[in-house]
């Protein structure tokens, strides 16, 4: 079988095409209620009283009054269990009861089946607070200006020591220093947060939803309710994107369509528009980042000292796993000697930050590829001859001390992507065209552009960090009909990124059978088991590998019974499954995952293997940059990475092309505006993202080198692209303009502000 490595068509793709796909808002239950929520005006404050509002029939004649005895109205008296989204410290209400901490947070919940009546009605709830003072940056809340909360407004914190930084700042020959900013980012999925929910106490709380991580809910509506996991039962729908922007945030939605179809007594379904879905649910992490980095004359690395900070917003949610990727991260794949980093999260009066694509990492990246650039200049050495002294090799350690077992080859990745992009060329006759323009001369036509070429150099580590997998104990089962049809039943959700069809592959490859034999179940806590949460670019590497083990559990089951030969054609396989469970009953195997060997990580002092596999990836921008009017433009994008083996072709291209063109939008266009704690520009309107004509040809090459622990040698690669992109812009508008920008999203008005 040659299955893997193939472009085999998505499993889903007819019925998405089609439009027989049902997405939860194509529901429709008998009875059922629509819910909205009423939210907080105030960034921080005590909430004095909540009114139902009910003014006499106006002037003319048309009765304006609210029937409120004919809603759902649920406060946070209501809850029958725990009033917290039960996640990792468990900080974060369903619904506020006494105090707001954030603007847009949950305080009351209505249903009613007429959805526009609804409407009016949540706008005739009148909430009265005491505010109080609030806490709007990173910079304030180190300050600390206020305590919002604990005891120093810190949520997590990390430190990462390796050699001894201290001593080498005397043995340097220079020491680069530098501040890199990164602002929020709206996950812009295409399909906003929707649930339905069933609740009562005899059969317990069934949820439909777009989602990534079934059992994170599963998980928080035992506790919001009280009751045994058997009475909880989530179902994944078709979901139309994530990007992290799922993950955390449907616990919470579905937490309140449950609580609302408890109290009434009818499904319930939540749906949030655009404007709500933007101003309400999770992005990216804002950023800062401090380098201080120490060098010999040479070029050479001797000391790192890197100060890593992110906004969590008002609840902790995921920013422990999120700071500990970015700092994992933050000295990129480079060999240093001696490496302190120090990272924090910090508690503003912001709406929650969570999760987004790539989880921290693209914020230091970016801080540490803009870096390496300035230390570069300082030393006098090109961008890509001083990395090149400084890239790690096999048999190296990173910053927590990992060993790079494998082979890794940047010089070969460089060497390609500079080939391909005809860098050197370009650098040499943009820097001559650029200098003849800054003597005055001009196109005919008007002003004519600059243009710059950058690159960027970087790693992603593939799964959870650390002990995460070990502590997960993902398991993945399967089972053959009498057809010897057989279905992967997983919680990993197919979210466009194409989950169905890699497992499909992977399964039908390790049996080899036909891949239209193979059947992914949908995501249902009642049918799957926990094979753990669709993030980290751990769906291949991590459960694709317990996909095959699974069904080779199946066919070794055959084996053992003596109805297969280990040597066996599809027809040999089907024959001894029908004979099975003619004999034995239901054919079924389960797979738990097993550490690779060797992989040791230490989370007291931080240090050990935080990977089993890392990407690695060269990435080349070349830009244009339009004086007049500040903008500037992408003009061609190449992206080299070394994943391992390239399970589809055509789904790992387009996992490299959209994350790039999502990582464009990072760069120079996404602009989240904030305005006393809420977001301002909350419309696809005014929330500016890289259309098609903002995207230039996104050029995409693969290197092999296999992994041993993936399946069919396979790694990660989800998130990568949106490391390295901003970094290479940025650097190539230096290129272009000789100025430095530090910050993302760099706007046209931000470049005015510098020049």
């Amino acid at each position: 079988m040659t299955l893997v490595g193939k472009s085999i068509p998505r499993k889903e793709g007819r019925k998405k095409v089609t439009g027989q796909a049902l997405y939860v808002d194509d529901l429709k239950f008998d009875g059922m209620l629509h819910g909205v929520t009423v939210r907080s005006s105030v960034p921080r404050g005590s909430i004095k009283n909540i009114s139902f509002d009910n003014p006499p029939a106006n002037a003319g004649g048309s009765d304006l009054s609210i029937p409120w005895d004919e809603f759902t109205i649920v406060t946070a008296k209501d809850i029958p269990g725990e009033n917290y989204v039960a996640l990792i410290l468990n900080d974060q209400p369903y619904l506020a009861e006494n105090t707001v901490n954030h603007a847009e947070e949950p305080i009351v919940l209505l249903a009613h089946h007429d959805k526009y009546l609804l409407e009016e009605a949540r706008r005739r709830v009148k909430i009265e607070y005491e505010e109080t003072p609030a806490v709007f940056s990173l910079e304030e809340s180190l300050a600390p200006k206020e305590i919002i909360w604990g005891e120093d407004n810190v949520f997590k914190k990390f430190l990462v020591n390796k050699g001894n930084v201290e001593e080498a700042w005397a043995h340097a020959d220079f020491i680069v220093e530098g501040e890199y900013e990164t602002g929020a980012q709206e996950q812009l999925y295409i399909e906003t947060n929707g649930v339905i929910a069933t609740a009562n106490p005899a059969e317990g709380v069934t949820v439909w939803g777009s989602m990534q991580c079934p059992y994170y809910v599963h998980k928080a509506l035992i506790k919001l309710f009280g009751l045994p996991e058997e009475k909880i039962r989530v179902i994944q729908t078709e979901t139309g994107g994530g990007f992290g922007g799922k993950e955390e945030y449907p616990s919470l939605i579905a937490g309140h369509a449950a609580l609302l179809a408890w109290k009434s007594g009818k499904p319930v379904k939540m749906i949030y528009d655009r404007a709500e879905d933007m101003v309400a649910t999770t992005k990216r992490h804002p950023s800062r980042t401090r380098h201080k980095t120490a060098l010999t004359k040479d070029g050479k690395l001797l000391a790192m000292e890197i100060d890593f900070v992110i906004d969590g917003g008002a609840y902790c949610t995921l920013s422990p796993v999120v700071l500990s990727r970015g700092t994992i991260h933050a000295a990129g794949p480079y060999f240093c000697p001696n490496v302190r980093i120090l990272s924090k999260a910090v508690a503003t009066n912001m709406p929650p930050h969570g999760a987004f694509r790539g989880f921290g990492a693209p914020q230091s990246i970016f801080a540490l590829e803009r870096h390496m650039d300035k230390v570069a200049k300082t030393l006098g050495l090109s961008p890509e001859e001083f990395r090149r002294r400084n890239f790690i090799k096999e048999g190296e350690t990173t910053a927590t001390n990992q060993v790079i077992r494998e082979h890794v080859d940047l010089d070969g990745l460089l060497n390609r992507a500079f080939e391909l992009t005809d860098y050197h060329a370009k650098r040499e006759r943009f820097a001559e065209e650029n200098g003849t323009q800054a003597s005055g001369l001009q196109h005919a036509g008007g002003v004519r552009t600059k243009k710059g070429i950058g690159f960027a150099t970087f790693m992603h580590g593939a799964g959870f960090t650390g002990s995460g997998e070990v502590y997960l104990q993902s398991v993945v089962g399967a089972e053959a009909n009498a057809n010897g049809q057989v279905k992967v039943l997983a919680a990993s959700t197919e979210i466009g990124q194409g989950t169905n069809t890699i497992f499909a592959q992977i399964a039908a490859e390790a049996l080899g059978i036909d891949y239209d034999l193979i059947e992914v179940a949908q995501p249902d806590t009642g049918n799957v088991p926990n094979s753990g949460p669709t993030v980290a670019s751990r769906t291949t590497m991590i459960v694709g590998k317990l996909v095959e083990s699974a069904v080779l559990g199946l066919k070794q089951t055959l084996v053992g019974s003596g109805l297969l030969k280990e040597e066996s054609t599809q027809a040999d396989f089907q024959k001894a499954c029908a004979e099975y469970t003619e004999k034995f009953g239901a054919l079924k195997s389960t797979s738990q995952y097993q550490p690779p060997p060797g992989i040791r990580w230490d989370d007291e002092k931080y240090e050990g293997d935080a990977y089993g596999a890392f990407a690695w990836a060269v990435y080349v921008a070349e830009i244009s940059y339009d004086p007049l009017t500040y903008e500037a433009h992408v003009d061609d994008f190449v992206a080299v990475q070394e994943i391992g083996r390239v399970m589809n072709p055509v789904l790992a291209a387009g996992q490299i092309e959209g994350g790039v063109a999502q990582a464009i939008g990072m760069a120079l266009y996404e602009n989240v505006v904030w305005q006393d704690g809420r977001m301002a520009n909350g419309q696809m309107t005014n929330y500016i993202m890289p259309t098609a004509a903002d995207l230039p040809p996104i050029r995409v090459y693969f290197e092999e080198n296999r992994y041993a622990f993936g399946p069919g040698g396979a790694k990660g690669i989800g998130e990568l692209p949106m490391d390295g992109p901003a970094p290479a812009i940025l650097n190539a508008i230096e290129n272009a303009t000789g100025i430095s920008f530090n910050r993302i999203p760099l706007m046209p008005e931000m470049i005015l502000q510098v020049v």
